[in-house]
């Protein structure tokens, strides 16, 4: 027993001597990380940083930057990664939730790269502190997930909150975007200079009842002739009718195709023109031969068309027992 106590006490030293060299560090990087957005890293202070024991956590992100690595991500990432540091050391100047934030580039750490077995960037690691009040026994880094693209400040600092030890942190301060101001200003300005200037000229073509009708009816065929089937489905143009010709109507009422849907349209639109035409159009006309004749031209075109429209859907329904000459 007195071998044992005689140990513990010439143990203790070592040990306060540890801590304190812990202590020191942290302090030594939070200095240097107060006056700038993230520590820059290389390999031996990666290490350095990361090396246990810790009473303190550590947030790095491993990144590649330069041009020629064709990491698009990284440099999409970078400026919200350094709002992410700016704000957590303009909020924490003096230490007191001991969190470290620190960059580490593919050019300045090669070797961490090769040790961690990275083959993709960026990747951000948090250390969770293995000594003092917050520590954890594994001391194993979590990793933050990238798979869904580069995501906001406010995401990854909501990520890295939630893996600190409970209490307030630093919000996240985005600086005023003054040039936003000027261009939202500048185009709010000249939209209502636009208007006030050309609004004699476009009023009258906004209050035109015709041009409206016109957009709503062609809005109607689009619908109606299966535009948005097509867009669903991702249907084929037109196929083939395995006799080295062209299939253009799809038999059945579950499938159509591309060209289908234009010629039904077009049916459509058509008929509507002539239906126009002889409520209208024909009634306005003065001569009367000319009337006359007008109505059995519109007459023939749609009787023509609807046939013609019959007969197609005969084809979408092969049981459709009726059909209306000449097709």
């Amino acid at each position: 027993m007195k071998i044992l106590a005689a140990l513990t006490l010439a143990l203790l030293p070592f040990t306060a001597l540890a801590g304190k060299n812990a202590g020191g560090k942290f302090e030594n990087y939070h200095t240097r990380s107060v006056s700038s957005t993230a520590l820059k890293l290389d390999d031996s202070s990666y290490e350095d940083l990361t090396s246990l024991p810790r009473d303190y956590s550590v947030v790095v992100l491993l990144t590649a930057l330069e041009a020629r690595f064709g990491c698009q991500l990284c440099r999409d990432f970078q400026p919200e990664w350094d709002l992410i540091g700016k704000s957590w050391n303009r909020g924490d100047r003096r230490g007191e939730l001991r969190v470290l934030y620190g960059t580490l580039d593919f050019a300045d750490g090669k070797g961490t790269f090769q040790k961690l077995t990275l083959q993709t960037a960026p990747v951000l690691l948090l250390f969770p502190p293995t000594a003092g009040i917050n520590a954890r026994t594994e001391g194993h880094p979590i990793r933050y997930d990238f798979n869904m693209g580069p995501p906001s400040a406010e995401q990854v600092y909501g990520w890295i909150a939630r893996h600190l030890p409970d209490g307030p942190k630093p919000p996240i301060y985005r600086p005023f975007n003054f040039l936003r101001i000027v261009a939202v200003t500048t185009f709010v300005l000249g939209a209502i200079t636009f208007l006030s200037v050309a609004s004699p000229y476009l009023l009258p073509v906004i209050q035109n009842r015709n041009m409206w009708a016109a957009i709503s009816l062609i809005i109607i065929l689009l619908f109606t002739s299966g535009h948005m089937f097509n867009h669903i489905r991702k249907v084929p143009y037109v196929s083939g009718n395995g006799k080295g010709g062209i299939s253009y109507f799809a038999g059945g009422f579950s499938s159509q195709f591309g060209l289908e849907t234009q010629i039904v349209a077009a049916m459509y639109g058509v008929l509507s023109f002539a239906t126009i035409a002889l409520a209208l159009k024909v009634p306005r006309m003065a001569d009367p031969r000319k009337q006359q004749v007008a109505v059995f031209v519109w007459g023939g075109v749609m009787f023509s068309m609807y046939s013609f429209l019959i007969s197609v859907f005969r084809i979408k329904n092969g049981g459709y027992p009726f059909h209306l000459p000449p097709f």
